[in-house]
């Protein structure tokens, strides 16, 4: 039941809020990511996407990607292929949107150009926006002479009536002064006002319109600002909740004003905190991941006009559904101890109430310590194919059997797939012997102790690890060595290091051939 009935709603504006709840309440749930394609999709963005897909799903809504480039200047060849190739590779897919059709189209905001200025006209009409024609030179003085004089300039409600625009002239003069072009549409901040909106995440928020600027929404180009296009394809898109990073609040206000001078119902308004960097103050960027040692991008990026290549989450060896499950526990919290979701769990489990309002830290060893887990979870012969790729790119080649025999001695040792890759003693005779362990371990006798352990390793019949556990054991005895003076040297001759994995499942792998042929070899170096 609604909590009062609208028979008994004495004032206008409490009806219309109800009938806006009402209609609220039997709306689907439509939310959209909104990218710019002026460059690589930060792991920030990635996360609004991440939010707004689960939400969606989470009440069986639908997950919107439209493509705003309305800033031309800035475009980025490549920067659009990126973002959905990005999203792909995340597991983040789209309802509808650029690259999936759907009846809102067109989605790129470039493509709906012919549209924007029947609106930026409708307020100017209704006297919600004015034509400007002031020059950006002459608001570039205004704003250093107030700045000369330790002031603050904007184009407002206290400056607009000295400025040259349609408030300040005739309409014949207007009319002729937006004939020859160079004009733009400001809109028109309401004076002495107050904006009150609630966010979902942080609750009411109450803006003086004094703080707020005449902001342009059109130009002579016939190209809308964002926060035009932004208002307009919200609304012919029907979303219900903007879910969007914390750095949009400050726009917020005008927004909710625009859909107020448009006659609209807002949606609903949701702004998540930010990703601040590891260590210090301020957002995470590009600069700390490269002075860091990690990604900030889910996939690689190589900018087109400067050749430069930045990391990627995808080439560093991450798996997606750690980055997604980082992302994901990087500003919300379940309210629990569990760290670890999957996809389900979290469209089950996601809702906005959860998310924090504080800034979120970033942590790289964090990223890590979920790729292990998702790592382990995998099967050696669900890893062989990955773990072939690599070695195919490094000119390595071997079976697949061998393969899956690095994987299932590795799992448990490695960070990415990569790093079994790195183990090369699988690959090829040690060409060189850790030098610390050679100066602990190598002894005058160790060359005849080797000898020994070879002699009786070419002798053995069956060369499976527990054959040759039992084997090298019983050698100890009969020889009476200790084990502290013959495995490190053995595992030395055979792998160059002092640690690794089982040295009898090394040897199994291996072969016998191999590894008696790696200890006479190391003899003869050492």
């Amino acid at each position: 039941m609604w909590p009062f009935n609208i028979r008994r709603v004495r004032r206008q504006e409490e009806a219309k809020d109800y009938l806006c709840r009402l209609n609220t309440a039997f709306m689907s749930v439509r939310v959209r990511f909104a990218p710019s394609p002026t460059g690589p999709l930060h792991i920030g963005g990635v996360r609004t996407a991440l939010y707004n897909y689960l939400f969606a799903k989470h009440h069986g809504g639908t997950f919107l990607l439209r493509i705003e480039d309305t800033d031309q200047g800035r475009f980025v060849p490549g920067a659009e292929d990126y973002i959905l190739e990005a999203l792909k590779w995340c597991g983040i897919e789209p309802t509808e949107g650029v690259g999936y059709g759907g009846k809102f189209g067109p989605y790129r905001q470039s493509e709906r150009k012919a549209m924007y200025a029947q609106y930026a006209e409708q307020l100017v009409v209704s006297g919600n926006a004015y034509y400007a024609f002031d020059s950006e030179e002459v608001v570039t003085a205004k704003r250093k002479e107030a700045e000369a004089q330790g002031q603050v300039w904007q184009y407002d409600a206290t400056t607009r009536m000295d400025m040259t625009n349609s408030l300040t002239m005739s309409d014949d003069e207007s009319q002729k002064r937006i004939a020859e072009g160079n004009w733009t549409i400001r809109f028109k901040i309401p004076e002495n006002d107050v904006v009150v909106f609630t966010d979902e995440i942080r609750g009411e928020i109450q803006i003086q319109t004094r703080v707020l600027d005449d902001k342009v929404l059109m130009k002579s180009d016939g190209m809308p600002t964002y926060h035009l296009a932004n208002i307009v394809d919200d609304h012919l898109m029907e979303i219900t909740h903007v879910i969007r990073g914390e750095e949009w609040l400050p726009s917020a206000p005008l927004h909710v004003l625009l859909y107020r001078a448009f006659g609209w119902t807002a949606p609903k308004f949701a702004h998540l905190p930010l990703i601040l960097k590891p260590t210090g103050n301020g957002k995470l960027s590009k600069r700390d991941g490269d002075a860091g040692g990690f990604p900030v991008f889910p996939i690689e990026w190589n900018d087109p006009s400067t050749g430069a290549t930045s990391s990627g989450y995808r080439e560093s060896g991450y798996l997606p559904a750690a980055v997604i499950n980082m992302l994901l526990m990087l500003g919300w919290n379940p309210g629990t101890e569990q760290e670890i979701f999957t996809e389900a769990e979290m469209v089950a489990l996601f809702s906005l109430d959860r998310v924090i309002k504080s800034g979120a830290r970033f942590n790289p060893d964090k990223t890590k310590w979920y790729n292990e887990h998702y790592l382990r979870s995998k099967s050696p012969e669900e890893l062989t194919h990955e773990l072939q790729l690599v070695l195919k790119a490094g000119g390595i080649s071997v079976s697949d059997t061998f393969a899956t025999g690095v994987c299932k001695l590795m799992l448990e040792r490695v960070t990415f797939v990569k790093d079994m890759a790195e183990a090369t003693y699988f690959f090829a005779a040690p060409a060189r012997y850790d030098e610390k362990v050679v100066n602990k371990r190598w002894k005058e006798e160790s060359a005849a102790q080797m000898s020994a352990l070879s002699e009786m390793l070419v002798g053995l019949t069956d060369f499976s690890e527990s054959t040759i556990d039992s084997a090298f054991h019983a050698f100890l005895e009969e020889k009476a060595f200790s084990a502290g003076a013959i495995m490190p040297v053995f595992r030395l001759l055979v792998t160059g290091l002092g640690g690794g994995p089982s040295m009898f499942a090394i040897c199994e792998l291996l072969g016998k051939e191999e590894v008696v042929k790696r200890i006479e070899k190391g003899i003869a170096t050492l």
